[in-house]
């Protein structure tokens, strides 16, 4: 395939889950890509599994200032961007009561302020079209219990869509977001969920399992490539059936 043929692709958080599989795709359609994650070790272990000519890029998603640190190391190794995948996030679920003012800046930081300066960083790079995917998650939609932070800051990248489609359409550039479900990713193992808790959860979605990392990826290569030239704004939500209930 070659539907991202000739385009430079950026990847956020792309050592693992969605981002690594995404970078994978936009390779294998002929795409440019670079990569940024927080970790030297698991950043050099992806870039090393994509391929030597994968640009990989160390940054801190939540830090405004590294944001400009990933715009000149794009401009350097491409020169311009066409896509931009905005996938890195934490997800950090607790009660209400057991929030503190530094894990709710933390959680902010890394999934809304840190996307949006980079947007901004990258604004001067984007070529005339561009495209840029936000991950969301369908916890903007839905009332599940401990997830009250995450959930805003997600709901705030899915109205970031929106806004930023507006703004940013006579640049050429389209936003779009993907709003996945579960998926059989290593977050579920981070934030404690044993086997029985895995179960449960898929218990909660119609299709009877998780989604597969490469079901996300294969909507962001559409929203990265030219055939959603005409889908501007656009949420796309793939969570099996989950949200419906």
């Amino acid at each position: 395939m070659s539907r991202l043929k000739g385009k430079r692709a950026l990847v956020t958080g792309g050592t693992s889950g969605i981002g690594l599989e995404a970078a994978r795709q936009f390779l294998a359609e002929g795409a440019s890509v670079a990569i940024t994650g927080s970790n030297p070790q698991t950043l050099e272990a992806a870039r090393a599994a994509l391929g030597g000519d994968v640009v990989a890029i160390q940054a801190d998603a939540g830090d405004v200032a590294q944001q400009h640190k990933v715009a000149a190391a794009v401009r350097e190794a491409f020169g311009g961007l066409d896509v931009l995948f905005v996938n890195a996030g934490i997800g950090d679920f607790r009660p209400v009561e057991a929030w503190d003012e530094a894990g709710f800046d933390r959680s902010v930081a890394v999934n809304v302020k840190g996307p949006y300066f980079l947007i901004q960083a990258l604004l001067p790079l984007f070529a005339k079209p561009a495209s840029i995917v936000l991950n969301t998650s369908i916890n903007a939609h839905i009332g599940m219990p401990n997830s009250s932070v995450y959930a805003l800051t997600k709901a705030a990248l899915i109205s970031l869509a929106r806004t930023l489609s507006g703004e940013l359409i006579a640049r050429g550039i389209r936003v779009n977001a993907v709003s996945p479900g579960p998926i059989a990713t290593p977050l579920h193992g981070k934030i404690g969920m044993t086997d029985a808790d895995i179960a449960g959860l898929v218990g909660q979605i119609p299709a009877g399992r998780r989604g597969d990392v490469s079901e996300i990826a294969r909507a962001v290569v559409f929203f990265a490539s030219d055939e959603s030239a005409f889908t501007v704004g656009s949420e796309l939500v793939i969570d099996g059936g989950m949200s419906t209930l």
